[in-house]
């Protein structure tokens, strides 16, 4: 007769509850996890506000916040507006996309036009012409005037040191202003949209993506994209650096040759202050390879009105710049 000791019977209990490893249990990509962090945002600061808006200029990263929107709601609409700043020096190929892709999702469109500020004396040109640092009045006009309480913007903390400090979920006061001393914790990946009357949030889906995070997840979404992105030949003149595109409103000054070159954008802005990049990426595959192999943020690269100074960027964030 064989007896079982009392350890023995400990030991089979102890095997039986221990959990046992699965082949079958699916393993998340990068890509899956930030996916599912910019989805959870959107659905989060959605449920907990009334009037939020989507940022949306048609470039690369308000084309994929837009994507992920559409996910996350899908198969209902998405359910709310989307708002463009307009400079009015904007790429042509960009608006007609913007335009685009309104049409295709049935959504409704916002437009807080710079030059209807210029127009009556709100806003004076500048003397660089650029017209990006002039976009947070008409910003703010336009979430005052629709009370949108809550604004997803397509900022990511690679593109710049400013924008890491923001949090994914950022409070403005009632003056639209950002206070980088005054931001609430996010542990585990808890957000807290509250506001009282007046103030509202800014909610950033993206902000843990990089450049190159973007690009993979257009390559494997096989989302379509302003052509600008690719490479193209077009006529640009050489300034501080940067290749800028000759138009209407870049056009080039006393002693500067203008040449066709083959380039292409990394990042999307008014067309005064956002240069080019020489290039031979004509396809997704060929950009994900370039970006892989970069060490310079896109806005580094490509932005004069990030240059104007040491913290341009946190003065404006400051001012209720996006």
């Amino acid at each position: 007769m064989t007896t079982t000791t009392t350890n023995e019977v400990l030991t089979d209990v102890t095997t039986d509850l221990a959990p046992r490893a699965s082949t079958d249990l699916p393993v998340l990509s990068q890509l899956d996890v930030l996916e599912a962090e910019a989805i959870l945002v959107i659905r989060e600061v959605t449920a907990e506000l009334e009037r939020p808006v989507l940022l949306f200029s048609g470039g690369k990263d308000s084309v994929v916040m837009l994507h992920l929107a559409a996910k996350a709601f899908w198969p209902a609409p998405v359910p709310f507006p989307v708002l463009h700043v307009d400079t009015g020096h904007n790429f042509p190929e960009v608006l007609a996309y913007r335009d685009a892709t309104v049409e295709r999702l049935g959504l409704r469109l916002e437009v807080a036009s710079v030059q209807d500020w210029i127009d009556d004396g709100r806003l004076r040109e500048r003397p660089d012409g650029t017209r990006n640092p002039l976009q947070t009045r008409p910003l703010l006009d336009a979430i005052a005037r629709h009370r949108f309480d809550g604004v997803f913007g397509g900022g990511r903390r690679d593109e710049e040191k400013a924008r890491a400090k923001e949090r994914i979920v950022s409070l403005r006061d009632e003056f639209g202003q950002w206070d980088p001393r005054n931001q609430r914790p996010e542990l585990w990946s808890l957000f807290n949209p509250r506001h009282r009357p007046g103030e509202h949030v800014r909610a950033f889906p993206l902000s843990n993506w990089t450049e190159l995070d973007v690009w993979r997840y257009v390559e494997r979404e096989g989302i379509e994209l302003p052509d600008l992105y690719y490479a193209h030949e077009r006529e640009v003149v050489e300034r501080d650096g940067m290749l800028l595109a000759v138009g209407p409103w870049s056009p080039p000054r006393d002693g500067e040759a203008v040449e066709r070159r083959r380039v292409r954008y990394r990042t999307v802005g008014d067309m005064s202050c956002t240069g080019a990049v020489e290039s031979d990426a004509a396809t997704v595959a060929d950009v994900v390879a370039e970006v892989a192999a970069t060490r310079v943020t896109e806005r580094g690269a490509t932005r004069a009105d990030d240059r104007l100074s040491e913290a341009a960027m946190e003065d404006r964030k400051k001012e209720g710049y996006f």
